[in-house]
């Protein structure tokens, strides 16, 4: 794979977030049914030894730990990891900076340590894109743009994303997938297995089987460019009449398996409005909770990586933010109706302190074999998340938290309560409906937004009916192609 292999996503704020899918193959000049670059074997197996050489070294060195009665030292020991993981890059990356993200799946040391994980490797050049351009749309593919950039404008774990026009259509995002993605992918998708065994070894209190499976599934589905152009038009008619939320169109018609075409939208960092108005900051922050709240509750549906690279702002001729641009849409999770109604039912049960009602919702949440102990060690990690949600007033998420330690505390007390009472196994359905809260919150540190929470959830779930819901989510996801 080679110096090639990009990491997990942007960095907070970079203009053009992490443009992920993309669908339907078509041309005459497509390349030929017979997929040579899917999963190959050499690809695969290189990745497996460049991985596993490393995490079997530090797993042999916790064994020698455990035979010898030596206690191990989790901070050094976790920053062994995530040193053995950076020299890696490419999708493992991903795997690594999702689990960091997840409150539940690790200790708060390596979270931490893989927390700090970064891209620096540099894009492929410009044969790479020719290459590429060729194989997907056929060697006349440059007349097929008015304008097409080869210089790319970002870089991210599994493409590069360049700037184009098309005629007829305007200006576009054109995301391009790297060679052999699919094979780096299994083979890091294989290691994930050692890695949570590494975990499980020092940290027992967490079940992460579920986890591992969540993360595996939602990270595979990021090479389905075809499955992503389908979220896109999914939430462009979910947010149809949402006038704070814009969606990319997507240009079909030079889309394929490896090539992402989607309109490009103008906009700037939304940290670039961190000292702007109070009301400036305030709509952003309104315009994510829309973007993120409104399509689950009334659709089922979650946009699972709600960091600062994923958007940016369109503004005035005062240069004042008008309305937010939704940009990535590769980790899309879909949910079943029950699961909905289980959120719901569980901030109903603690904004009223019903136990019963409390074990009900996580119990339709997925938690199996629960003891109330156990259900209140989780109602104490509930309550954070929920928090703003059940205080009727104007406030921050989160009064003197800074952004990158929002929720991590809580999540080291429940922690320390589940090494006691637990374990407890994580259902799958709420690993990324838990990592993107946390994300969710964090950007409305960034801002310093100050809402009533309070209010603007409760509208959103007014009138909510779970069969009502389960009938729209199938009618939208039939109309795009999707299955629930």
């Amino acid at each position: 794979m080679g110096r090639w292999a990009l990491s997990v996503a942007l960095a907070p704020g970079d203009h053009m977030a992490t443009w992920q899918g993309m669908t339907d193959a078509h041309s005459s000049s497509a390349p030929p049914a017979t997929d040579a670059e899917r999963n190959r074997f050499s690809a695969r197996a290189g990745r497996y030894a460049r991985v596993g050489s490393g995490m079997g070294g530090i797993a042999a060195k916790m064994a020698a730990n455990r035979l010898f009665g030596r206690e191990l030292d989790t901070n050094a020991n976790a920053a062994e990891i995530a040193a053995a993981l950076g020299q890696l890059k490419g999708p493992i990356m991903k795997v690594a900076q999702l689990v960091a993200t997840i409150p539940e799946a690790v200790p708060a040391e390596y979270a931490a340590e893989l927390a700090q994980l970064q891209n620096d490797a540099p894009p492929m050049g410009k044969a790479f894109v020719k290459r590429r351009m060729v194989a997907e749309l056929g060697r006349g593919w440059e007349q097929k743009f008015e304008v097409f950039d080869k210089e790319p404008v970002a870089a991210a774990s599994l493409g590069q994303v360049h700037k184009g026009r098309v005629a007829g259509f305007g200006n576009v995002a054109v995301k391009l997938q790297y060679p052999d993605m699919a094979s780096a992918v299994e083979a890091d998708i294989g290691q994930l297995n050692m890695l949570f065994s590494l975990f499980k070894r020092m940290e027992s209190a967490i079940d992460a089987s579920e986890i591992k499976e969540e993360i595996a599934e939602r990270v595979r589905e990021e090479l389905e460019y075809e499955r992503e152009a389908k979220h896109a038009r999914l939430y462009a008619d979910i947010l149809k009449n949402e006038p704070l939320v814009r969606v990319p169109r997507v240009q079909s018609e030079l889309s394929t398996n490896r090539l992402l075409v989607l309109e490009w939208l103008e906009g700037q960092k939304l940290l670039t409005f961190k000292e702007n108005s109070e009301e400036d900051r305030n709509r952003l922050a309104t315009a994510m909770f829309r973007a993120w709240w409104h399509p689950f509750a009334h659709y089922g549906v979650i946009h699972g990586d709600p960091h600062l690279g994923n958007y940016t702002a369109a503004t005035d001729e005062a240069g004042a933010p008008t309305h937010l641009n939704l940009l990535d849409y590769g980790c899309i999770r879909i949910f079943p109706a029950d699961f909905v109604q289980g959120v719901i039912d569980l901030y109903h049960g603690i904004l009223a302190d019903d136990r019963e009602r409390i074990m009900h919702a996580f119990e339709t949440w997925g938690f199996r074999g629960l003891t109330q102990e156990l259900a209140d060690v989780l109602t104490v990690w509930a309550r954070f998340i929920y928090g703003p949600l059940l205080d009727d007033r104007v406030r921050t998420i989160a009064d003197g938290i800074k952004p990158g330690a929002y929720g991590r505390e809580e999540a080291f007390k429940v922690h320390q309560e589940l090494r006691a009472k637990g374990p407890v196994t994580i259902p799958r359905e709420f690993v990324f409906m838990d990592r993107a809260a946390i994300g969710l919150g964090s950007v409305f540190l960034h801002l310093d937004a100050r809402l009533n929470f309070f209010r603007m959830f409760n509208e959103e779930i007014e009138a909510f009916d779970r069969d009502i819901l389960a009938t729209r989510q199938a009618e939208a996801l039939g109309q795009v192609g999707l299955k629930g």
